[in-house]
């Protein structure tokens, strides 16, 4: 059995319903869902704000490709499409996978170019971590440290006054 953290965002068209398939997804497979944030947008900010949540999954017969695959069919089935000149360009879902853990609760490493583990920009990101600290408060990156300290102290910490908790949105698994 595997469980992975991914990484939710969408910043055109119906934000929330974008956030709401990817949600659907992964299905009964999700554990637990963050709370919603609005976002300015992350490394082109030539764009419109986003919505962003992080939710948990498992699944028993799951690696770390069939999460790549599941977040990739999520963003296809929201139209999502690849802009290679504007790599943090807008788009209608984004889904990352952020952190696998194997049977045995260790976290997966990787340093696949198709499939880095963990995220390797999930430490510079307020909007991956502080919905994560929502759903695992006292969870940490390998090679990082405490998510709390990441956001207090850490190259994100200049960025958690831009994020606007959205506790008017929701996302629940089985919605």
């Amino acid at each position: 059995m595997t469980r992975a953290l991914l990484s939710l965002g969408s910043n055109l068209g119906d934000r929330l319903g974008h956030l709401r398939t990817a949600l659907a997804t992964f299905g009964e497979s999700v554990l637990m869902v963050s709370g919603v944030y609005e976002t300015p947008p992350w490394g082109d900010v030539e764009q419109p704000a986003y919505l962003n949540a992080v939710l948990l999954a498992v699944d028993p017969a799951a690696g770390p490709y069939d999460w790549l695959a599941r977040a990739r069919a999520a963003e296809h089935t929201a139209g999502r499409v690849r802009d290679p000149q504007r790599r943090f360009g807008p788009r209608t879902l984004d889904v990352d996978v952020i952190a696998v853990w194997a049977d045995d609760d260790r976290q997966v490493l990787s340093d696949d170019p198709e499939l880095t583990l963990p995220h390797p920009r999930a430490h510079l990101r307020a909007f991956v971590l502080r919905p994560w600290i929502d759903i695992q408060p006292y969870g940490q990156l390998p090679g990082h440290g405490r998510l709390t300290d990441l956001l207090t102290c850490g190259p994100a910490a200049a960025e958690v006054a831009e994020l606007r908790p959205r506790p008017d949105l929701r996302l629940e698994s089985g919605a």
